[in-house]
Parts: structure tokens; sequence; C-alpha cells
């Protein structure tokens, strides 16, 4: 009788993971005020970090997962939690550089550490399904991992609005250096857990054909096409509203970076509650449904964001500190156009997981490689607030959610119309 492996621990280190990639990519955000003040930079110069973290999908896309194919799914993660301490350590030397090389270092570590964020994202999700056994348990730890990376975004820019406090002239990257810290010491220790123990590698039946005719393939449906840009589109309109919100409410002197930091984490956290909302009913509504609904109130919530007068004011619980530098927890007044945007993380908590479903419906052997593509688009997570960023720098921060409004307008014509399978004649097996 073959006795059942017990993947207690590896499980736990997937876990770690998933929460690695949203507090590796959730500290562009916040790291981009202190940039502003330390280099006097535009919002557009400031959401650079976070361009080059969501650039490096762009080049990792596809490369990660021929990786995957030939290396297997242990070997590509040791190789991801490499390249991830070695991003952050980068991002940490630019703090010790001379000012006139620092930005351009901290540059350089977002993106090797977006190379890193790639290769997790490749690997995490199938590795957890196979250490569940598939099927609902599976299932159920890949949900699992998901919260935990929706909690990890959640305090990142909680914690680090903390560390830096009030922005001065002379707030630096330095100010940083304790997250800095437990990033590097949580991927070392995962690299040396991950080398010494066994885990099983997932059995994908890959494809025997060549890539370039799977892409040529897959590319001939239309609703794949247009849910690939569907992807590309929302990764702005996920990363957009906290990003530029954080730039806006650290602004402005009733507010401060520590009380923006908590705003912008109270956008993670609904993220975080409608997402398990989303599970509880992703068997009972279809993804199309739920994207439908999903996207239309997002636009409402943006255009009452755009349109509403900034001197209403409401309470929002949040991290405060002092004059005297104590940390206390309790309500603070912001514009009500906070709230509202705080709001739609609620609304873009279901749209990826809806928006992959539509696209690969029906794809069969061309999946694998549709899953590459989408990959590859998440690089709208990184253009898309940087050209928000250029709007704000020109018009302000509230009339720049125009484009985020526009966004949501295309996301709505794929669910109710792009999404639909009109290729079905073309032969999958």
């Amino acid at each position: 009788m073959e006795t059942k492996k017990n993947y207690t621990l590896p499980i736990i280190m997937m876990f770690i993971l998933f929460g690695m990639i949203a507090f590796v990519t959730n500290l562009a955000a916040p790291m981009g005020v202190v940039l502003k003040s330390q280099f006097s930079l535009s919002n557009a110069m400031g959401l650079l970090g976070n361009a080059a973290n969501f650039i490096a999908y762009a080049v990792m896309g596809i490369p990660g997962g021929i990786l995957l194919q030939r290396v297997g799914y242990k070997k590509t993660a040791l190789i991801a939690i490499a390249v991830g301490f070695i991003g952050v350590l980068i991002q940490y030397l630019s703090g010790i550089a001379g000012q006139s090389s620092a930005m351009i270092i901290y540059l350089l570590g977002a993106f090797v550490a977006g190379f890193s964020m790639t290769l997790l994202n490749t690997v995490v999700n199938p590795m957890l399904n196979t250490l569940g056994g598939g099927g609902n348990k599976g299932n159920q730890l890949i949900l699992t991992g998901d919260t935990i990376n929706a909690l990890m975004a959640t305090v990142t820019p909680a914690l680090v609005g903390i560390l830096i406090g009030e922005v001065t002239k002379e707030t630096n990257i330095i100010d940083v250096f304790p997250v800095m810290y437990i990033a590097m010491g949580v991927f070392g220790l995962l690299f040396f857990v991950l080398l010494a123990i066994s885990i099983p590698e997932p059995q994908e039946q890959w494809s025997s054909e060549p890539i370039g005719k799977l892409i040529t393939g897959a590319l001939k449906f239309r609703h794949l096409v247009l849910g690939i840009i569907a992807i590309f589109v929302y990764l702005g309109i996920e990363v957009g509203p906290p990003n530029v919100m954080l730039f806006w409410l650290s602004e402005l002197p009733s507010v401060g970076v520590t009380i923006a930091g908590s705003v912008a984490a109270t956008y993670w956290f609904l993220m975080l509650i409608g997402r398990i909302c989303g599970a509880a009913v992703g068997s009972k509504v279809s993804s199309r449904a739920m994207l439908s609904v999903c996207t239309s109130v997002a636009m409402i919530l943006t255009l009452a964001a755009i349109v509403s007068p900034t001197s209403v004011l409401v309470s929002l619980p949040v991290f405060k500190t002092s004059e005297l530098g104590a940390l206390s927890f309790g309500l603070a007044q912001v514009p009500i156009n906070a709230m509202f945007l705080v709001l739609i993380g609620l609304c873009t908590s279901i749209m990826w997981g809806a928006t992959f479903n539509l696209a690969v419906e029906g794809l069969g052997k061309y999946t694998a490689v549709a899953s590459g593509l989408f990959m590859t688009m998440v690089c709208g997570g990184g253009l898309i607030p940087l050209l928000q960023g250029w709007v704000a720098d020109i018009a302000g921060y509230l009339p720049s959610y125009w484009i985020l409004f526009a966004l949501c307008i295309y996301m709505l014509f794929y669910a109710l119309i792009g999404s639909k399978n009109v290729n079905k004649d073309i032969k999958v097996d």
C-alpha cells in the first residue's frame, strides 16, 4: 500500500510565494511617492518603477512558459526566487548609490523583480493544484493563495506609508529599507527550503507542435484576440485607481502619505473581499454575467469619482501617525472621490478570472500558449498607469480617470459581445 505523501510544507511555501508576488509588485506605487520627493519627479516619472515591473511581463511571458516546459516547475520556481532576491537587492543598492545613479539602479531592480514575478505567476497556480491532488482540493488551494495574494497587496502600501510618514525633501529610498530586508530574507529562506524538499511535477500535456504554429493557430480565435486586449485593459483598471490615488492623496496637506497608504490598502482589501464573494458564487453565476455587472458598476463609480466635488469629505478607517510619531488606527476624513475609487476594488476583484475564462473557452490544445500570451499583456498594469500619470501631470488627478472610464467601456463590450466564440469551426484537438 502506497503511503500518501504530506505536502504541507511545500503548500505553505507556495502560499508565501503568492504573497511575495503581491508584496514586491505593490511596493512600486508607494516607492513612487518616495522617488517623486527624492528626485523632484512628475507623476508619470514617479510611476516608472511600476511600469518597469510590469513591462517585464511583456518580455518574459512567453520565454517563461518555454523555460517551464524545459526545466520543470521546481527549477523554474528556484530560478524565480533567485531572480526576485537579485531584483530587490538591486533596489536596495539604489538607496546607497549616489544621487546621479540611484534612479537608474532602482528602475533596473524593479525590472529584474518583474522577471521574477512573471515566472512565479507561471508556477504557483499549477503547482498548488498538483499539491492539492487536483479537483476541488486543488482549486481550494489556489483560491486560498489568491486570498493571501490580496491580503499582502492590502498590507504593503499601508506598511510603506507607516515607514515613510510625512514626505519631506529628506525622504529617501533608505526609509523603505526595512521592507527590502524582509523581502530578501523571505526569498533567501524560500530558496533553500525549496531546494531541500521533494515536490511533484504537474503532469501537463504539452503539445508537440512548434510554438510559432501554436501562437498562429490561437490568434485565429477572435474572442481570444479581443480577450488579450481585454486583459491588458483590465490591468490598467486594476492598478490605476489605487496608484494614482496614492499620489493625489499624498499631496493633500490634510491627508499625507500614511493615511494615503492606508486608503490605497483599503482598495486592495476590498479586492480580497470581492474575490472571496466571487469564489462563493462562481459556480452559480456565469463569467459573462459577473464581468458585465462588475464593469458597469466600476464605470458608475469612476464617473462619480470624476464629477464629485472634492470639498465633500467622508470618514474612512486608516492608520495615522501623530506629530510625535506614534501610530494609531482610527477614522480620517478624505474627499468622497477617494471613497468611490476605493470601492472599484470590489469590481476589479473578479475581472481577471472572468476575462481569462471567457478568452480561453473552446481553445483546446491552444489553451497553454494562450495563457502565455495573456501573461505578456500583464504589462498593461505598468503602461496604462504611466499614461494616466502623464495625463494627471497635464490635466489633474481626477480628470486622468477618464482613461479608466474609457477602459471600462471596452471591458463591457468584451463581456457582452467580444467574448463570444465565433470560430467554433477551427479544430482544437
